[in-house]
């Protein structure tokens, strides 16, 4: 069928509930938590108007949600959720269960700012703080992309067999309404068809036993599956990304968007919604002389090692954005970076720019000064210091 788009000026946290619908999910079991509450207010309102058959389980905390997610999804049923900051620390014990069962749960998280102070506002620092769980994590730079992202991770995680997250930020995607092309309902059922799960709890002819004991010389092999099915994530993720491109224009087959790379002295490297900003700020730069690009990512986890070695083979120097902080060490994409290409013999001028911590605004005359900070390092063929709290006392 042709694709014909449906248009719609909505929230991020509606796009998130839309694409939810349009996936057919059958449970959905949630906590309200600021930012997010209004995904969860918008499936209730589809299923009390009629339009959804979801069973919407009540809990009384995001620990019980999630718990209640994992049993959904042992019984083959296709599981949603949405949460946020201290909703999604509450919930870390059972994500472990979720990925470690390998059920393809997909959960919606709002980054917030974690307390305290207290603090709605964006930061990454929550679904950053759960990247070693066994969950895959796309990062959504608009509301468009929380709702392809959305469905492009069901298909994914069915397919390996792995939770994912979907992360967009708090207020400034969550909270905003823009233009989001939604698909209809039939061609989603084509791109996206029913869960066929490897095994379930109600299939009483081959019982199977979830989150049994396994001894010392079992376990291993368990964590292995995990590791070989994130590595498996990454063709999957490109090849789902690529025909949703085909299907639908919008092509994801990149793990990393990149722009203005076989030029560039310099890249821009961050998630989610400040490379928005930063998309602004290379166009304005190029005009005025700069040889700049940017590289945002898309897929934390599995972390795309292969593009970034590629990226690193082309430029003088990659800027790391980080709305994060791991305390004791450094911004937590910076630091994934630095992993990747230690034994590589690639040596960029890589800086670590620390921004927009609870929300704090990053503009594009931010972007322009760091951008003179790097083009002078280039310049000088070496580092000042690796780290640097932009935003501090400014």
């Amino acid at each position: 069928m042709e694709y014909k788009p449906i248009k719609k000026v909505i929230s991020g946290n509606y796009a998130a509930a839309y694409a939810a619908l349009h996936a057919r999910v059958q449970v959905v079991a949630a906590y309200p938590i600021t930012p997010q509450t209004s995904i969860i207010e918008k499936i209730a309102e589809f299923i009390a108007n009629g339009e959804a058959d979801i069973q919407y389980i009540p809990v009384e905390s995001e620990h019980s949600a999630m718990a209640a997610c994992i049993g959904a999804s042992a019984t083959g049923a296709r599981v949603f959720t949405a949460t946020s900051a201290q909703g999604l620390a509450l919930m870390h014990e059972m994500l472990h269960w979720a990925s470690n069962a390998r059920l393809p749960i997909v959960m919606v998280d709002v980054n917030r700012a974690m307390a305290p102070p207290w603090s709605v506002w964006d930061d990454q620092t929550d679904s950053l703080s759960q990247r070693d769980t066994g969950w895959m994590q796309f990062y959504a730079e608009n509301n468009q992309e929380v709702y392809d992202g959305v469905l492009m991770a069901f298909r994914v995680a069915e397919t390996v067999n792995l939770p994912a997250m979907v992360i967009e930020s708090a207020f400034i995607l969550s909270h905003t309404y823009d233009i989001v092309e939604m698909i209809p309902q039939e061609l989603v059922d084509e791109f996206l068809p029913p869960r066929k799960p490897l095994y379930t709890l109600t299939d009483f002819d081959n019982p199977i036993a979830v989150g049994g004991l396994a001894t010392p010389a079992d376990y291993y092999e368990f964590r292995y599956k995990i590791a070989m099915a994130m590595e498996k994530a990454k063709e999957v993720i490109k090849e789902v990304g690529r025909e949703f491109g085909e299907r639908f224009g919008r092509d994801y087959s990149q793990m990393i968007e990149t722009a203005y790379i076989d030029d560039a002295d310099f890249v821009f490297m961050g998630m989610g919604s400040l490379m928005g900003t930063v998309k602004e700020a290379v166009d304005i730069l190029r005009r005025e002389g700069y040889k700049v690009g940017y590289a945002k990512v898309r897929w934390f986890r599995p972390f795309p090692r292969e593009e970034l070695i590629e990226i690193a083979e082309r430029v003088k120097g990659i800027a790391v954005l980080d709305r994060n902080f791991s305390f004791g060490q450094e911004g937590i994409l910076f630091n994934e970076a630095k992993g990747v290409l230690y034994n590589t013999g690639l040596r960029p001028i890589m800086k670590n720019y620390i921004v927009g911590l609870g929300g704090r605004d990053f503009t594009v005359k931010d972007a322009k000064v760091i951008a003179d900070d790097m083009r002078k390092l280039i310049e000088r063929g070496k580092l000042d210091k690796e780290v640097e709290w932009y935003h501090l006392k400014r």
